[in-house]
Formats: structure tokens, C-alpha cells, sequence
């Protein structure tokens, strides 16, 4: 398809969810002639997405055909979140595509399901174990050793329901934060830094990979990416596109799918997946030839994928808990429009440049401009 007949062609996308991933997703694709609508749950903050579409808000035991039409019976339906009601996602099946398919949701909202089924497909992650209150946590970590880190199976991000725990005493402190419920405690990896990746598939089984990120975070949350990740070689590069692949197409994967990794003595461990548009790929919007955005979009829509390639190094930094403009040279700021509050993602910057080396100089001088002298978010 041409790109004039791609204009020409007005497509509806439905998206669940209200947030910065389902505005850049609009933004990015409205340009090749598609329309989008969202569903918010529960009463979901729509300031995000106002403007871009029409919204209609879920309420629970809404009737799915006309939420369905109240979305003006979108050809495809997609989300921006795992926290997605699976529920949900399986009731609008029967009314039109919904990709990624809800069992991609079901996985990886539950890090036990995502591990196991990490590990079904033959692909490797840390030694862990499942359990369910804190003297089953004690017996896991003793049989992991220390360092160990213990996160709830859901509702757990950005370094949120998370501890790590390095000796008996840290394991005894935790002992009134941990309410019985589902966890799982991974063995501490000696890992160098982390990794991850971006690809998209099509339902034919076309794939596409973006170059390996390199991910920086603080408190959790990530930080700064930079693609290409430095000095990878193509072997890294290669098996990480190889684990990929094996994932989606064992789950039959529609849509951009985002996978973060470990560099241990070890090799390539998986760490987390994502079933969307990812964090860790938002340079793509100016660092690569068409954007993860874009490419989801087109993945779902069963269009021709874009190419992934970049030429420049590229580097996302996030800004977590400030909403301002940089002096400093860049390529670009996305502001989500997000009510300010501490630590929040408020938006993110954009850096490119020849090398890595200039690049990091010019990071270092961007986290000053954003977060002063400790070049951290408050």
C-alpha cells in the first residue's frame, strides 16, 4: 500500500486505556489516516487523550456491544497497560480483533505466569520461586540465598511492592510489609547493566526488531535509554532478536511487544516483558525510521511494518516529576499533560547525536538542566 492510499483510508483503532501511551500511539498514527477511540475503566483520568478521539468511560457491568459502538465499532482493539481487565478484553473478542490477544495480558500481569511462561518457551530468566506469605518467603530466600528480591506477582512497577534483601536482618525488617497475597522471589543476578528490546509482528508472522537499548534507572524508574545500546556486539544483538521471536511466535503475538534483560556472566536472562508500547522505547519517536508507536499500530492494522533502523545514537531521558521545556539542544520534548506531582512521568526529551561519547556528555548536561546539581529527580 502507497503511502497517498494510506491517508486516503480512514481505520478506526480502539484503545484501553487513557494514558501517555495510548496519546503518543494517536499522535504518531493519525498521520497515516486512522481514528482512534479509548476506553477508560474505573474512572481513569482522560486529560491524556482529550482531543485525539472519542472516549468513552467503562462502567462496571457496562454492556459490552455498546461500549463496542460507543467506541464506533473499531476494526481493532489494542491497550496501552498490562493492568488491563482480561475480562474485558475477551468479551470485546467476539466484536472485533483484539491484539495483543488477552492471553499475552493474562501472562505477563502476573510475573509468576510471565516467568513460567518465559520458561515454557525454553527461554532463560533468573532462578525463582512462587509464594504466598512471608514464612514461604523466608523458605524461598533460603533456598535462593542472598541477594534476593521479593515483588508482588501484580499490580507491582516502577520499583513499586518491591524489596531486596541482602541479609537476615533485611529479611526480618520486611516482615509486616509483606501481607499475605501472591509474590514471587527472584534470585539477585550479578548482572552489568540492563537491556531491552522492541519488536513488532504482524498476525501473517512478519517481525521486525528495533536496535538493543541500554536502560539506566533511579529508585526503579527508568531513567535514561540509550540506542544502540553501547559496545553490543552483534551476538548480543542477535540472540536477544532470537528470544524475541521465539516469544511471540509461541504466543501467536500481535502488536509491538517489549522485552528488558539482564547482561550477566551468565548470558542474556529476561527480566520483564511488556504486551505494548514501551518506556524504554520512546527514542524511536526521533531516533528511528518509523517509531514503536507507529509500528504497533501497523502490526495490529496488518499494514506493512516500518523499518526500525537508526542512524544517530539516540537517548530517551524521562522527566520524573518536573514539566518544563530544556534550554538545551534537542530533538524534541513530549509533554504528557499530566497533573504535576513528585516522581510522576511528566514527559520525556529526546537527545541525537554522531557518537556515544558526545552523546553522553550532552545527557549528563540534560539531567543537570532537569533535576540540578545531584542530577537525580528529587
Amino acid at each position: 500500500m502507497t503511502s497517498s492510499q494510506e491517508q486516503s483510508a480512514q481505520r478506526r483503532v480502539g484503545i484501553v486505556g487513557c494514558g501517555q501511551l495510548a496519546q503518543m500511539m494517536a499522535q504518531e498514527a493519525r498521520p497515516l489516516g486512522i481514528e482512534f477511540s479509548f476506553l477508560a475503566e474505573g474512572g481513569e483520568n482522560t486529560t491524556c487523550v482529550e482531543g485525539l478521539g472519542t472516549i468513552v468511560h467503562a462502567s462496571e457491568g457496562a454492556d459490552i456491544e455498546e461500549l463496542y459502538k460507543a467506541m464506533g465499532s473499531p476494526e481493532v482493539i489494542t491497550a496501552e497497560r498490562e493492568s488491563v481487565d482480561v475480562g474485558l478484553l475477551r468479551a470485546l473478542e467476539k466484536f472485533c480483533p483484539v491484539y495483543p490477544r488477552p492471553d499475552a495480558f493474562e501472562k505477563t500481569q502476573h510475573r509468576v505466569r510471565e516467568k513460567t511462561a518465559i520458561n515454557d518457551a525454553g527461554l532463560p530468566v533468573a532462578p525463582f520461586r512462587p509464594a504466598n506469605n512471608y514464612d514461604e518467603i523466608c523458605a524461598a530466600v533460603k533456598e535462593l540465598g542472598y541477594p534476593s528480591f521479593i515483588k508482588s506477582c501484580e499490580h507491582g512497577y516502577d520499583g513499586k511492592n518491591q524489596w531486596r534483601v541482602n541479609s537476615d536482618a533485611d529479611l526480618a525488617a520486611i516482615a509486616d510489609q509483606v501481607p499475605a497475597q501472591e509474590y514471587v522471589v527472584e534470585k539477585g543476578i550479578n548482572f552489568s547493566r540492563e537491556v531491552s528490546l522492541i519488536g513488532a509482528r504482524t498476525a501473517d508472522g512478519k517481525v521486525v526488531t528495533y536496535p538493543l537499548a541500554e536502560n539506566d534507572h533511579y529508585n526503579g524508574t527508568l531513567l535514561v535509554s540509550t540506542a544502540p545500546a553501547p559496545h553490543v556486539d552483534e551476538k548480543l544483538q542477535t540472540t536477544a532478536q532470537e528470544y524475541l521471536s521465539t516469544l511471540m511466535n509461541a504466543w501467536d503475538y500481535v502488536g509491538v511487544l517489549a522485552m528488558e534483560c539482564f547482561v550477566s556472566d551468565d548470558g542474556l536472562l529476561i527480566n520483564e516483558l511488556a504486551p505494548r508500547v514501551h518506556n524504554s522505547g520512546h527514542w524511536t519517536l526521533a531516533g528511528a525510521k518509523t517509531s514503536q508507536f507507529a509500528n504497533h499500530v501497523r502490526a495490529i492494522l496488518g499494514m506493512p511494518l516500518g523499518e526500525t533502523g537508526c542512524d544517530r545514537v539516540a537517548v530517551m531521558i524521562n522527566m520524573l516529576g518536573v514539566d518544563k521545556k530544556p534550554a538545551l539542544q534537542n530533538e524534541g520534548v513530549w509533554s504528557y499533560g499530566k497533573e504535576l506531582r513528585p516522581g510522576r512521568k511528566m514527559g520525556h526529551v529526546i537527545l541525537l547525536d554522531d557518537t556515544q561519547d558526545a552523546l553522553a556528555a550532552r545527557i549528563d548536561s540534560m539531567l543537570e538542566e532537569l533535576y540540578g546539581p545531584s542530577k537525580r529527580p528529587a
